[in-house]
């Protein structure tokens, strides 16, 4: 049974006994206060136990990376250490490399400069074999120039002084043209500033060689500015070689020369003149030309001789070389053992000749006739010697 919250069992004597609702509130606070401060005390030793536990967890955590940190910066102390080593030992290997890389590019380098020596000598004779011959072409047409230039000359004495030299840079466009018909020959107009014609050399292979810059002057008397102004017209047009006809020449100067930086000539050897400025053009444009893409043909050689192609084709001729000699050889071991076999048989026939014929002259004597070849001047040597010749 359940009693009332005001009515409790006496200790003593069992019976009910009835208590005031003060004296049972003050019971059930002192019960309340006891439990809290027994569920107080367990909460705190929870709390403390707790505590304990987790600062126990966070040591050995703690202490776990500190010793993983510890483990992975001597690992990683020991792999910097291989790896300056192996940085050292390649740093090494690339200085070694390099050095023998510039070893092979000099000795390269040096081998090509003698090539490019007899390329240019080669070149050099080459030229001056074409000039020779086309000296000897042009004596014929220097004859006949010059007879083309004196009847220019007695056309160009008629009429006004203007007349005549428009005449005349006419007929000289015309000249060029025909003598040069590769060549671009381009006339100023008048009232431009400028020299009279401009010819533009184009070799027989359609390469661009140069400019050469034609003043003509058909004066009596020779004026020296003509020389500056000719210079000045010659750097405009970037032109190589610039040159004065006139019928005058400078008082220390006679038939043609060079004044100045300028050309200078009479009429009459416009042509050689001509003939031999195109061909220097022409020439030093080959060597230009030749002299193009020199560092490229180098690095071009250096990488064929040191690639893979090159490689080969050396191990091809190599192993063709091996395969020639082993085959010659294998010849002379069958060749002397062949000889040695003929030698023995010839041998034996000759032996057994000689015993034949020694056998004839004891039964017949005399009778029997002296046979070439067979009186001892056949010898085995001679057989050797010629098989020695063969070897």
């Amino acid at each position: 049974m359940y009693l009332p919250m005001n009515v409790v069992n006496c200790p003593h004597c069992g019976k009910e006994v009835e208590i005031s609702s003060a004296l049972s509130h003050q019971l059930e606070q002192e019960i309340l206060a006891k439990e809290k401060s027994k569920h107080l005390k367990e909460i705190e030793d929870v709390r403390q136990k707790t505590i304990d536990e987790s600062k126990k967890k966070i040591e050995e955590q703690f202490s776990h990376q500190l010793k993983q940190q510890k483990e992975e910066a001597e690992a990683k102390d020991l792999r910097n250490k291989e790896l300056i080593e192996q940085i050292t030992e390649m740093t090494k290997e690339m200085r070694e490399m390099r050095r023998e890389k510039d070893e092979v590019k000099l000795q390269m380098q040096k081998q090509l400069a003698i090539e490019e020596d007899k390329i240019r000598l080669d070149a050099q004779k080459k030229a001056e074999e074409e000039q020779h011959n086309k000296i000897t072409q042009k004596d014929k047409q220097l004859t006949d120039a010059l007879k083309e230039l004196e009847d220019m000359r007695r056309k160009l004495q008629q009429g006004s002084q203007q007349t005549q030299g428009e005449a005349f840079e006419q007929e000289f466009e015309e000249f060029l043209k025909s003598h040069y018909p590769n060549d671009n020959i381009i006339p100023v107009e008048k009232g431009i500033r400028g020299a009279d014609v401009i010819q533009e050399v184009w070799d027989r292979n359609g390469v661009y060689a140069g400019k050469i810059l034609w003043e003509l002057k058909n004066t009596k008397t020779w004026s020296e500015p003509w020389v500056a102004k000719l210079k000045d017209d010659k750097r405009s047009i970037n032109a190589e070689e610039a040159i004065i006809i006139t019928q005058t020449m400078p008082g220390n100067m006679s038939y043609a020369g060079f004044r100045n930086g300028v050309w200078v000539t009479e009429r009459e050897y416009i042509l050689p003149l001509a003939d031999s400025l195109r061909v220097k053009l022409i020439e030093l444009g080959i060597i230009k030309n030749s002299l193009k893409g020199k560092d490229l043909k180098m690095e071009a050689l250096y990488t064929y001789l040191t690639g893979t192609e090159f490689k080969n084709r050396l191990e091809a001729i190599v192993e063709a070389f091996g395969n020639m000699q082993n085959e010659i050889e294998k010849e002379k071991r069958y060749f002397a053992n062949k000889w040695a076999r003929d030698e023995k048989n010839i041998r034996q026939v000759i032996d057994s000749t000689y015993g034949m014929h020694g056998d004839f002259k004891g039964i017949l004597s005399s009778a029997v006739p002296q046979i070439a070849g067979i009186d001892g001047t056949l010898e085995l040597d001679n057989i050797t010697e010629q098989r020695k010749l063969l070897e």
